[in-house]
């Protein structure tokens, strides 16, 4: 079982942000702002479009679901959305808080927070999630 499945089944701790049966959020503990966001399957599969169409199809929908949350926790002119994810086999979205697109910029230095900051920023966007997911 990867790092992300055992992310998922609570295994390994995170910042959760929003979960359903099928997928999970949770804060990147290597954040470009606050806010940012990891979407995943909770079932492994590495490869993003190697999903069934009706899967990917209902991942957007939950990620969607995900970056209006943050949007409402974190006020911003856009979420954006990378799908990249190399470093680790299974697939994920990055929803990231923009107010430009430097915000989008992977190679730049990543903020450094504290457990409490990471638990604050998660339980915001939990809360909005849950206002939106019902």
């Amino acid at each position: 079982m990867g790092i992300f499945a055992k992310i998922a089944a609570g295994e390994i701790p995170s910042y959760k942000c929003a979960a359903n049966d099928e997928f999970y959020a949770f804060l990147d503990i290597n954040p470009m702002v606050k806010g940012h966001t990891l979407v995943i399957p909770r079932r492994e599969v590495d490869y993003i479009f190697d999903m069934e169409d009706d899967e990917i199809a209902r991942f957007q929908v939950f990620a969607k679901k995900v970056a209006q949350a943050i949007k409402a926790a974190f006020p911003c002119v856009k979420v954006g959305e990378a799908v990249l994810g190399l470093e680790v086999p299974h697939a994920h979205i990055h929803l990231v808080p923009m107010q430009s697109e430097k915000d989008m910029n992977f190679s730049a230095p990543k903020l450094k927070l504290s457990d409490e900051e990471f638990a604050e920023i998660a339980a915001k966007i939990f809360a909005e999630y849950e206002k939106i997911a019902g």
